[in-house]
C-alpha cells in the first residue's frame, strides 16, 4: 500500500477547452518536477525527552488527515498483471505532481492479492471514491462491497456489463470505436460493409456494435464471418467471406496483426480498392505503419497529441515507457481533482458531479458519462500510410448539448 499526495493549487479552467489547454502546457512544462524525498522532522534537543500526548492514542491503519480527502487505487501491483497496475499507479502520481492538489490523498491497493478484501480496507481506513479496478471479474468483486458504503467506483475496465448502480467506466469501449470508423466510412462513400470477428464476449461485443451502426449509418453488412484465434482460423473466415464479395469496406475487430494477414487476402477476394477498417484495439499496438497490407486503413481512438507529451513526461520521470492504458489513471485524477474542488473534506463525494453534461478533459480528450455510467469518449479516425499514422478525422473537442 503507498501512497500519493502534493500540496500547491489545481488550476481552475471554464470548460472543456480551456481544461485541455491547460493539460497541454502543463505537460509541454520541463520534465523536472521536484519531489520531496520525505517529511523533515525537527530534531529534538539531547536529553530532553518529548512530553507524552495521552490525548492522542495510536491508531491502526493510516493516520488521520483533515485536511485532503482520502482516494483508493485499486489496480494489480503483483502477479501477471502487475505492469500495467504499476504504470497505472505512476501515472496517478505523476498526475497529483503536475496538478499540484492538496485537496486529494490517493492510497494504492493490490487487487492480485484479493480486489475485495482490497476494497474492505480501503474503505475502513477512509475511502471516499475508488479508482479502479482494472479488470471486469474486479469490478464485480468490489462494487457491492462499495455500493454498501455508498463510495463510488471509477473503473478502468471497458466491459459495459459492470457498469452502473455506483460503477463508472473510463475504459476504451470497442462499440464507440467501432461507431466512429463506420460513421466516417459512410461520409466517404462506403455502402457495403462486411466483417471479421473473433469468437469470445469482445467478439460479441463488437459484431452487435458493428451491425447497429451500419444500419444506423444507412448502409447493409455483405457478410459477417467468425473465426477462432486459432492457426489459419482467420484465413478460413476470409474464404467464406470472400463467397459474399464484392464489399466497399471489412472490419476486422481484432489486432492489427491479425488484420494485416487477413488484408491480403480480403483485397485479393473484393478488389483492391477494399478499404480495411479497425477497432480501437490497434491504438496500442507498434508499428502498424510497417506493415503494407494495412496501407489506407483506417481506425477510431482517442486521440494520441497529449498522451505523447504525457508518455515523454513519464520516461523522464520513472526511466521507463507508460503502458497505454496508464492515461486513463492520469485522467481520473484530473476528474477528481476537478470535482475536489466542490468537495468538502470528510464529506462523501459528490457522485452527481461525475454526470456533468459538458463532460471532463484529460490525456485521452473529452469524455463525459452516460446514464449508464459508462464514458462516451470523443474519438478521432486516423489512417495508416507508409510513413505513419495520419490523423484524417479530428476528435470534436467537446460535447454539444
Amino acid at each position: 500500500m503507498t501512497e500519493a499526495s502534493a500540496v500547491g493549487q489545481p488550476a481552475k479552467g471554464g470548460g472543456i477547452k480551456r481544461w485541455l489547454a491547460i493539460l497541454g502546457a502543463g505537460l509541454l512544462a520541463a520534465c523536472s518536477t521536484v519531489v520531496p524525498r520525505g517529511p523533515v522532522e525537527a530534531p529534538t534537543r539531547p536529553g530532553r525527552p518529548q512530553a507524552q500526548r495521552p490525548d492522542a492514542p495510536v491508531e491502526a491503519g493510516l493516520p488521520r488527515d483533515t485536511q485532503r480527502n482520502r482516494v483508493a487505487l485499486l489496480v494489480p501491483l503483483s502477479g501477471a498483471n502487475s505492469g500495467v497496475g504499476r504504470s497505472i499507479a505512476n501515472a496517478t502520481m505523476l498526475a497529483v505532481l503536475d496538478t499540484g492538489t492538496d485537496k486529494v490523498r490517493i492510497t494504492n491497493y493490490d487487487t492480485a492479492t484479493g480486489a475485495g478484501a482490497a476494497a474492505q480496507r480501503a474503505i475502513a481506513e477512509g475511502a471516499q471514491l475508488i479508482l479502479g479496478p482494472l479488470l471486469a471479474d474486479d469490478v464485480r468483486a468490489v462494487a457491492p462491497i462499495a455500493k454498501a458504503a455508498g463510495v463510488p467506483v471509477l473503473s478502468f475496465s471497458n466491459d459495459t456489463s459492470v457498469a452502473g448502480n455506483g460503477v463508472y467506466l473510463m475504459g476504451y469501449v470497442p462499440g464507440q470505436s467501432i461507431d466512429r470508423v463506420v460513421q466516417y466510412a459512410r461520409s466517404r462513400g462506403v455502402s457495403s460493409f462486411a466483417g471479421l470477428i473473433p469468437n469470445g464476449l469482445y467478439g460479441e461485443r463488437a459484431s452487435t456494435a458493428f451491425l447497429r451502426s451500419v444500419e444506423g449509418a444507412g448502409g447493409s453488412v455483405v457478410s459477417l464471418q467468425t473465426y477462432g484465434r486459432t492457426a489459419g482460423g482467420v484465413t478460413g473466415a476470409v474464404t467464406r467471406l470472400n463467397a459474399k464479395a464484392p464489399y466497399d469496406a471489412v472490419l476486422v475487430a481484432d489486432a492489427g496483426t491479425t488484420a494485416a494477414v487477413a488484408a491480403p487476402l480480403i483485397k485479393r477476394g473484393s478488389g483492391a480498392s477494399t478499404r480495411i477498417l479497425g477497432t480501437e484495439l490497434w491504438n496500442s499496438e507498434n508499428g502498424l505503419a510497417a506493415k503494407p497490407a494495412l496501407a489506407g486503413a483506417w481506425f477510431a481512438s482517442v486521440s494520441n497529441t497529449l498522451y505523447r507529451q504525457y508518455a515523454a513526461k513519464y520516461r523522464a520521470r520513472y526511466n521507463a515507457g507508460p503502458y497505454r492504458l496508464s492515461s486513463l489513471g492520469y485522467d481520473a485524477v484530473l476528474l477528481t481533482v476537478r470535482i475536489a474542488r466542490d468537495w468538502p473534506v470528510g464529506r462523501a463525494f459528490p457522485e452527481g458531479k461525475l454526470r456533468d453534461g459538458d463532460g471532463f478533459a484529460g490525456i485521452d480528450g473529452a469524455f463525459r458519462f452516460g446514464r449508464d455510467g459508462v464514458a462516451e469518449r470523443a474519438l478521432e479516425v486516423q489512417e495508416i500510410q507508409a510513413g505513419g499514422l495520419v490523423t484524417v478525422s479530428p476528435a470534436p473537442s467537446g460535447f454539444g448539448r
